[in-house]
């Protein structure tokens, strides 16, 4: 039987190398990209499609960081396919990012400058914004998003007699920190990005807690210092061009420069190929690379509170009541007999 996998975030970056891999790895799975813009999807599909005449690619129009998105898109692929083996929730923003050029300098030149590139601890933060669904931008995008998105895919993913897999693409910048349980969307805060990842560490290790026993497991991953969109946004393009030697450079004492989406991916294709009951609920995964450019995945524990798991996931579930209200026209079409 054909595996179904789902990848949010798929045309480029991470994502789309995912694909890459995936589809060297084994050409007859079905691969579907859940992606915002369909024209740069169809660019991506192309592209696969080119290097891999024979394999299957289906396109999906998502936007995470809309209810009404996902919910049309979880009908779209409820009508598509009757499992789905792998959902990889690759999808994410990080909108203007500030830098605080200071203390960029000064860890620059310190023995902290290896930890401040992996993490943008003390030097990163962003100003978020409300959505049409009221609800915080990166909060919804990130993390608000893939919740529904997973609540509304359970009867694909919850199946007698089969186990499924959803992989969350977190960070090493998903500090305890950023992250308030008082404050779930960050609204009041300047790290929404680390918040959200953080916030995704956290709903992973609830859902193996709770789903488990249906057969759906989860992982979160951290694809190390890549160099995507995302990551060029963060700094004019001056600064990438005096920083990326000094990078290359690091990466020789280091090994979370991962750089390349390529080798960013790591993780998420090295999770492909394992047996969920052998892997810890409790690490994150993280794509390595040697100063020599092997590639290889460490498992390291995250900081995470069980209790604050499962306070946390009740108010996701909560919120989502929250937001359905608001989607009258919706509600009567989209009430599933969800796996509980």
């Amino acid at each position: 039987m054909e595996k179904v996998v789902i990848i949010t975030g798929a045309n480029s970056g991470i994502g789309r190398a995912l694909c890459e891999r995936l589809l060297a790895e084994d050409v007859r799975l079905r691969l579907c990209l859940a992606c915002r813009n369909a024209q740069r999807a169809e660019a991506a599909r192309s592209a696969l499609l080119t290097s891999h005449p024979e394999a299957r690619v289906d396109l999906l129009q998502l936007d995470v960081g809309s209810v009404r998105s996902v919910l049309a898109a979880a009908r779209e692929l409820k009508a598509r396919y009757k499992s789905i083996d792998f959902l990889y929730l690759n999808a994410g923003i990080m909108p203007n990012p500030h830098v605080d050029v200071k203390a960029f300098f000064k860890g620059l030149f310190s023995r902290k400058a290896v930890n401040m590139f992996a993490t943008a601890e003390g030097l990163l933060t962003q100003k978020d914004r409300p959505n049409s669904d009221g609800l915080q931008e990166v909060f919804a995008t990130n993390l608000f998003g893939h919740f529904v998105l997973v609540r509304e895919l359970e009867p694909l993913l919850c199946q007698a007699g089969r186990t499924s897999r959803v992989v969350w693409t977190s960070s090493s910048n998903a500090r305890r920190a950023a992250f308030s349980i008082e404050d779930i969307q960050h609204r009041n805060g300047t790290e929404p990005y680390s918040s959200s990842k953080y916030a995704s560490d956290m709903l992973s290790v609830a859902l193996n807690r709770r789903k488990n026993g249906q057969g759906l497991f989860s992982s979160v991953v951290c694809p190390g210092l890549v160099m995507t969109n995302l990551t060029y946004g963060i700094l004019p393009s001056f600064f990438w061009t005096f920083i990326m030697p000094i990078m290359w450079l690091i990466r020789i004492f280091t090994n979370t420069f991962t750089l390349t989406p390529h080798n960013g991916a790591e993780s998420l294709h090295w999770l492909f190929l394992q047996t969920p009951e052998s892997l810890d609920p409790r690490a994150k995964y993280h794509s390595l690379t040697s100063g020599l450019g092997a590639n290889y995945t460490e498992p390291r524990p995250m900081d995470i509170d069980d209790k604050m798991c499962e306070v946390f996931y009740e108010k996701l579930l909560q919120l989502e009541k929250d937001v359905r209200r608001n989607l009258p026209d919706l509600n009567q079409h989209q009430r599933n007999d969800l796996c509980s």
